[in-house]
């Protein structure tokens, strides 16, 4: 029964049904503990865990949460430990309680680098620098963020070498910083096109945009929102509006 429960929880799922969805997991929790089988358990309550999480339901997430971690740590499965220690850090910082998750981040470190999990490292990296940016926290943060560029290097992860080189881009614009950040900036603009995502494009040149209007360069700053502003219209982008009144300015100004 657990597994025709999951299977309908999937399909709800896939559907977008999440209510739906919550209440199949939790019959098929219950079959689990009546049947014993701590490893379908385990499953089943990651499962529920992620769908609580997305239904804002966060008590009821870390409950989940916390229980796989418990089963896990009793099998010692060390990649399924850290996987869990960040839903919990994840839940937390969803939470707005970024001191409740370091430490979950920082056992989750520990464990992945001992297990040399380049990907998960540069995914788990980008999460701590950009607490650490939002905290202004700006030396750990591009610390953290260049940590996570050199593990996205090492497992060839493009998407997120362009990622975290846009973030490191907007924290460095944060501080002032604009050698840097324009450097940065570029690099992602430039794995974006790599990639063929122009949204994503669109995001940076918007980024690089306010970089060369702080410094008045106005003519870079004009060719940037230019290009925006028609990745705007190609794809219906929600900033279609603020873009163009800000690059309405820039001609009138130059």
């Amino acid at each position: 029964m657990s597994d025709d429960h999951k299977h309908r929880a999937r399909i709800f799922l896939h559907r977008g049904q999440l209510m739906q969805a919550k209440a199949a997991y939790e019959q098929a929790i219950a079959d689990d503990r009546l049947a014993n089988d701590r490893r379908a358990l385990s499953d089943s309550l990651g499962n529920l865990g992620n769908v609580c999480a997305q239904l804002s339901d966060l008590d009821q997430a870390e409950a989940c949460y916390r229980e796989v971690l418990t089963i896990q740590r009793t099998e010692r499965n060390q990649h399924a430990i850290a996987h869990t220690l960040v839903n919990l850090g994840n839940l937390h910082i969803g939470a707005d309680h970024p001191d409740k998750a370091r430490p979950y981040y920082l056992e989750a470190l520990d464990l992945l680098r001992d297990l040399k999990d380049d990907r998960a490292l540069g995914i788990l990296y980008n999460n701590l620098a950009l607490q650490e940016a939002r905290e202004q926290q700006w030396e750990q943060a591009v610390a953290s963020f260049k940590q996570a560029l050199d593990c996205h290097r090492i497992v060839g992860n493009e998407e997120g070498l362009a990622v975290t080189y846009s973030q490191l881009g907007k924290c460095f614009l944060d501080q002032g910083d604009l050698t840097h950040a324009e450097r940065c900036l570029n690099n992602a603009s430039e794995h974006y096109i790599k990639l063929g995502n122009e949204p994503a494009e669109a995001a940076v040149l918007r980024l690089l945009g306010t970089l060369y209007d702080t410094r008045r360069d106005l003519i870079s700053a004009r060719r940037c929102l230019e290009r925006v502003v028609s990745l705007d219209q190609r794809y219906g982008l929600p900033e279609l509006s603020t873009d163009s009144a800000h690059l309405s300015t820039l001609k009138q100004s130059s």
